[in-house]
């Protein structure tokens, strides 16, 4: 029996660990038994696993974002890591287990990003469209901080709107050194809004982890959202209706086609870089994540969120990080 990171699992191996239940659903099998399929999680990836034979106390006990204390086994189910859970019971006190250690959160501190998102701020130099920015800011609160920007998918995770956001403006000051014709008070403006209306669309609990969809976000969405806080804040701050209105587009054109969500294609080259700034962003999350749970040398298992693609951990590249 051995205590490792969900990442170091390995199929037929034994462990008894600490996890954070990141889903539950409770499920009947053909022969009419209950059992729970779950999500367990740290802070190095997530496994699916089942609990065959679950009581009615299982099922009220075990329920979506506490901690809890695993012995089980690995399994290959469909070709990929399961978990066959033998003993499972909620975290006590004298466990010592910090919640904190099991909650995925950026590499970076949301005050350190908070501060560099406000540098960026003091790059637009458009005296009213940073005002309409700061007004968007401030009206955030602190939600800000610890808001993951997803459900699950890129960035959901403690901080991940902010991380993203950050990611997003580093990469996008240096496509404007070299497309020098960009706006850049446009470019800056419309990426530091463009996904903050997530913190009305998703509903985060206080470790900063998205359990659902807000009424509002499940009608309207972030995009819809984002786009009436941008006319709301420019009325109040006097900004001019084409900065208003090209913000807007910036907003509503960033996910490009209309079945994620956008009526209206990128018509400003600003729009059209934040919308691929945003792709590759999520995208590189996405990767870094996956080969993150795997050893050079290996091919992951087909990711959905990336059209179903394997990845492959590049030997070559640990080797000289070493």
């Amino acid at each position: 029996m051995w205590e490792r990171k969900i990442n170091e699992f390995r199929i037929g191996e034994s462990f008894l660990a600490f996890f954070l239940i990141r889903k539950v659903e409770s499920k009947t099998t053909g022969g009419g038994s209950k059992y729970l399929d779950i999500l367990l999680g740290d802070s190095s990836g997530e496994i699916v696993a089942r609990m065959w034979g679950c009581s009615p106390e299982d099922e009220v006990q075990l329920v979506k974002n506490i901690l809890v204390k695993v012995k089980g086994n690995v399994v290959e189910w469909q070709g990929k890591k399961q978990v066959k859970i033998e003993k499972i019971r909620p975290v006590i006190d004298e466990d010592g287990v910090n919640i904190n250690e099991f909650i995925p959160v950026a590499p970076i501190s949301s005050e350190d990003m908070y501060d560099d998102l406000f540098q960026y701020v003091k790059k637009i130099e458009d005296k009213k469209i940073r005002e309409m920015v700061q007004l968007i800011i401030a009206e955030s609160g602190e939600r800000l901080l610890t808001h993951p920007a997803a459900v699950q998918n890129h960035h959901a995770i403690r901080s991940g709107l902010l991380y993203h956001t950050l990611t997003m403006l580093q990469a996008g000051e240096k496509i404007s050194e070299i497309y020098t014709f960009l706006d850049k008070n446009l470019l800056f403006a419309g990426i530091i809004l463009h996904d903050i209306s997530k913190i009305d669309e998703l509903d985060a609990n206080k470790l900063g982890l998205a359990t659902e969809y807000t009424g509002e976000g499940q009608l309207l969405g972030h995009i819809i959202q984002g786009i009436k806080r941008i006319e709301k804040a420019a009325h109040k701050v006097g900004l001019d209706e084409e900065s208003s209105i090209l913000l807007q587009h910036m907003v509503l054109s960033h996910h490009y086609e209309p079945e994620f969500g956008s009526p209206k294609k990128p018509m400003i080259p600003e729009a059209e870089v934040l919308h691929y700034l945003d792709i590759l962003d999520a995208r590189l999350y996405d990767m870094q994540k996956a080969l993150g749970e795997i050893q050079p040398g290996e091919f992951t298992d087909k990711v959905w969120v990336l059209n179903n693609r394997k990845l492959y951990k590049n030997q070559k590249k640990q080797v000289n990080e070493e």
